[in-house]
């Protein structure tokens, strides 16, 4: 019987134990999970709602906490100091070392931090795991005021969070817009807005010098690069996170910015594998990024090695490129490629409504008129007809007549596309096209 070491209990880590034992009985091999942040896997996603008072972690757990013993999928608390890749053995920092005859390793991700002055002191820290959240419940008792350095997804969470407790909340970036080198300036204009209508103090082109503490070593102002002095208590560094792979400094597995591996999702040693954030692709897939820290592509890596350590040899193929999030009321949802910037050869139709929390950005290649990806805002479309139209390369013509396709839930939402149309043929006279009318029931059935 063979034994299946998980380091990590994300979602990679344990959508790789469910699929992999889904296809080998107990009989067949051992699977041993081992994590220091949590007994039990739960849905990271969910951090935020914690701090918010909707949910509790007993609610972001999947799977009830007897489904692990039920399946015979052993879980082990405690932190994996080294990995021993010659006697194929793990050692950890409070019990005795594990072997192992296959290796995954799904570590995730850890916050950056910058070598600011001060971020030692208490009041300063990230959100990334549970035990950041329980940490900000301490951090933030009884205070007046918080600074959040940087943009991107976990920063508007941490604004929202602070928020919810009526804590007056500045964010602190260095571009014009939130998040302006992802999302086209429209949109970073428009979450840059909804941001500041909702009470969140938003200073950009402006960026962290140094924190400043008390007689106590907590944090009681921050210096900007103007030299500017915020008086808080709190500050949260969101600056984007790095694979969590520090732990391997001295091993044998081949390592850059994340754990190399192949189009296999193997590293350079054999019988070990790396998947989720900590991941790093030799080659890009297409479309894709070297590394993808996105909670759909771990679960999808997760899939695809337990595949192959089952004896199905399957390459990582994630296909089009999805990703959606909320800025505070506003949903977000991207497909295929949107660009900040259009390129070369690419145009960007972009729909706004007049109440400004709505949009619409499709890009299209200019020669050939084929859709390359969707940026949308407070407007959802369907995923599988927005990955057909970008896999099949439909024209922006033929994306724009059936628009109404595309709707997620047309019986309850507001529907904007003769709206849409109309701009596309006032922008585009060249390529006018008509918006094709659903059938109602009885035209269906009557003709």
């Amino acid at each position: 019987m063979k034994k299946i070491c998980i380091i990590g209990n994300g979602v990679a880590g344990i959508t790789a134990a469910r699929h992999i034992r889904k296809q080998q009985s107990t009989a067949d091999c051992q699977i041993v999970v081992i994590s220091a942040e949590t007994d039990y896997f739960y849905s990271r996603t969910a951090l935020m709602y914690i701090y918010m008072g909707h949910m509790t972690y007993e609610h972001t757990k999947p799977y009830e906490d007897w489904f692990w013993q039920k399946n015979d999928i052993q879980l082990v608390r405690d932190y994996v100091t080294q990995v021993d890749t010659a006697n194929k053995q793990l050692k950890l920092q409070q019990q005795e070392p594990i072997s192992y005859d296959t290796l995954i390793l799904a570590t995730g991700s850890q916050g950056n931090r910058a070598g600011w002055p001060g971020e030692e002191l208490q009041g300063v820290q990230g959100m990334v795991t549970l035990q950041d959240i329980e940490l900000m419940e301490q951090n933030t008792q009884h205070i007046f005021g918080a600074v959040i350095v940087g943009g991107g997804l976990i920063g508007v969470e941490m604004a929202e969070c602070l928020h919810s407790r009526h804590i007056p909340v500045t964010i602190l970036i260095r571009e014009d817009a939130y998040w302006q080198n992802t999302l086209p300036l429209e949109e970073a204009y428009m979450v840059s807005r909804h941001l500041q209508n909702y009470g969140i103090n938003l200073k950009t082109q402006s960026g962290l010098k140094e924190i400043k503490g008390d007689a106590q070593g907590r944090v009681r102002s921050v210096i900007t690069i103007h030299d500017e002095e915020i008086p808080c208590q709190f500050v949260g560094i969101t600056i984007g996170v790095k694979p969590n792979i520090a732990f391997l400094e001295n091993a044998e597995i081949a390592t850059d910015k994340g754990i190399v591996v192949n189009e296999f999702l193997q590293t350079n040693i054999p019988d070990v594998y790396a998947v989720g954030d900590c991941a790093q692709h030799q080659t890009a897939p297409v479309g894709r990024k070297n590394i993808e820290q996105i909670w759909y592509s771990a679960r999808m890596q997760g899939e695809t090695v337990a595949q192959t350590i089952c004896g199905k040899k399957t390459k990582y193929i994630p296909g089009v490129f999805f990703n959606s999030a909320k800025f505070i009321d506003i949903e977000y949802q991207v497909y295929g490629t949107v660009n900040a910037k259009p390129a070369d050869d690419e145009e960007h139709f972009y729909w706004k409504h007049e109440a400004g929390e709505k949009a619409v950005r499709i890009v299209f290649e200019r020669a050939s008129g084929a859709v390359r990806g969707f940026n949308l805002m407070g407007i959802r479309y369907k995923h599988v007809v927005c990955d057909r139209w970008i896999k099949e390369k439909a024209t922006i013509e033929h994306v724009m007549s059936h628009l109404k396709e595309a709707n997620f839930d047309p019986e309850f939402f507001k529907q904007y596309e003769e709206e849409i149309i109309d701009t596309f043929n006032q922008t585009y006279p060249e390529r006018k096209v008509a918006l094709r009318k659903k059938k109602g029931l009885l035209a269906s059935i009557f003709g």
